[in-house]
């Protein structure tokens, strides 16, 4: 269930609030990604995004690796689906930092302005996700809703179609995404082709076996 852009700013906490909930953080972690508070009140820790692309993304040829389309020394192709990438963050980190810092990660040569963040929780058996606000900061939710990234997680995804900066994109993008679509297209209809082709041979064995004389 997606719900509306978060619009209010987060409280703020004091610094010994903020000791409190990262030792009471470090002690639940299992997976040895602990936070760490810093003598000037900044704190750096790990968070999980996953990436849920349904477009390609374009990155420079020899970085990339699966399906993909080529053109000039950049290529576009489609990231695995249920992708997911640990940054080592802080506190002062933005949504929009994080983004571009992601991206970076994976070599993508695309604008991060394509891209959004939303964050994933659970609230009464049900699942909400909500899209993060530029100024948001992702690892001050992290600590605040805990370790459990089944309660709290971050998700990594194009801006609806309505919100696309098409002019972001750049004209070997669009040839390169257009490409692929071609050859997607043409796969489908190959599929379509052999499978009515199948349909045919059994409706013309079919007839053959009731008009057969005697």
């Amino acid at each position: 269930k997606d719900v509306q852009k978060e619009t209010e700013p987060h409280l703020c906490l004091s610094k010994e609030e903020v000791t409190e909930k990262i030792q009471s953080y470090n002690s639940s972690v299992t997976d040895k990604l602990k936070m760490t508070l810093n003598a000037n009140g900044i704190y750096t820790g790990f968070i999980k995004v996953q990436l849920e692309l349904c477009r390609p993304i374009t990155v420079q040829s020899s970085q990339s690796q699966g399906r993909c389309a080529h053109s000039n020394n950049e290529t576009a192709f489609y990231l695995p689906d249920g992708c997911v990438n640990t940054l080592h963050i802080s506190s002062t980190n933005t949504v929009r930092e994080v983004i571009e810092a992601l991206l970076k990660k994976f070599f993508v040569a695309d604008n991060p302005a394509k891209f959004a963040l939303y964050k994933r929780c659970h609230k009464e058996d049900q699942v909400y996700t909500c899209k993060l606000s530029d100024r948001e900061h992702p690892l001050y939710l992290r600590l605040v809703a805990g370790p459990r990234t089944d309660m709290l997680s971050f998700v990594l995804r194009e801006h609806e179609t309505g919100e696309v900066m098409w002019e972001a994109f750049t004209i070997p993008e669009l040839q390169n995404f257009l490409r692929i679509l071609d050859k997607e297209e043409n796969e489908q209809l190959q599929i379509l082709k052999k499978r009515y082709a199948a349909y045919r041979e059994k409706l013309e064995e079919a007839l053959g076996g009731v008009w057969k004389p005697g």
